[in-house]
């Protein structure tokens, strides 16, 4: 697919399911949930080597959402990849569905690692990236990390081994939105500079508009001519991007809008 146009579409679908089935399930995460639709669209409808018909297809690349309370956004983009059926999307966070406020890998195909403990994921896919290399494959690893997640120490424990074991086919998303659940990140605890930071722990670093396509594509070029080190994409983002009454406001990290507020999204994302 090499047409932006279709892929701003599925991103919008991707949108409305998640408004949809946080609203439904009347509890989870749609500000984070919004903010990185177009990255992980980006990942799955043109980046990624997978296949929905054998998703433990062994030379398939590897995607961790390392935030994963934005379980939605993951869930929502793999029923519009074919992983499972759509009407399933609705059964989020109820007894007994494969949807779970965290991604289940033992349930739910297509999940490649349970996530949800921030600071976790990243370190998953450096082990996935140094297993694919010691096994002689050239899968890629993806992982997509949340600005307030990299508060947690854990985080540089995984950059700093990444860049040891010079992971070169490790690339990681900064989904950075500058809001976390109790605030802005720069009072919650600061985070900036993130791309020293990043640079200092030996990764290579580039800076993009986390919902243009065009600039989410040239970043993963570059990061596959890249050799000898992992890469983090630092990705501005808007979160809740796409429903005006969510974009930037930090309520909306983890509340479900109402019926009438799921109707105005939806109207909006049209």
């Amino acid at each position: 697919m090499k047409d932006n146009q279709k892929l701003e579409d599925l991103a919008r679908s991707i949108r409305r399911h998640i408004v949809e089935m946080v609203g439904e399930a009347g509890s989870g995460h749609p500000g984070g949930s919004l903010s990185a639709a177009d990255i992980v669209t980006a990942l799955y409808f043109r980046e990624m080597r997978l296949d929905p018909e054998r998703p433990d297809w062994p030379e398939r690349d590897r995607f961790v959402l390392s935030k994963g309370h934005a379980a939605p956004v993951l869930y929502a983009t793999l029923a519009e990849r074919g992983y499972f059926p759509q009407k399933e999307l609705l059964t989020l966070r109820k007894l007994g569905s494969r949807l779970q406020g965290h991604p289940d890998s033992k349930h739910l195909p297509g999940v490649e690692m349970a996530t949800g403990s921030l600071g976790q994921g990243l370190s998953a896919a450096n082990g996935m990236a140094l297993a694919a290399r010691l096994d002689g494959q050239e899968t890629r690893v993806y992982a997509l990390v949340g600005d307030g997640e990299i508060q947690e120490g854990q985080i540089w424990e995984a950059a700093m081994a990444a860049a040891h074991y010079k992971l070169d086919n490790l690339a990681a998303f900064l989904d950075h939105n500058g809001l976390q659940i109790d605030g802005e990140n720069r009072e919650v605890m600061g985070v900036e500079p993130v791309d020293a930071k990043w640079r200092a722990f030996g990764w290579h670093v580039i800076g993009i508009d986390g919902h243009d396509f065009d600039q989410i594509f040239a970043a993963l070029e570059e990061a596959k001519k890249t050799k000898g080190k992992p890469t983090m994409i630092i990705a501005k983002t808007i979160k809740g991007k796409g429903v005006s009454y969510m974009e930037n406001e930090v309520g909306w990290h983890g509340n479900a809008p109402k019926t009438d507020q799921v109707e105005k999204a939806l109207a909006e994302l049209v």
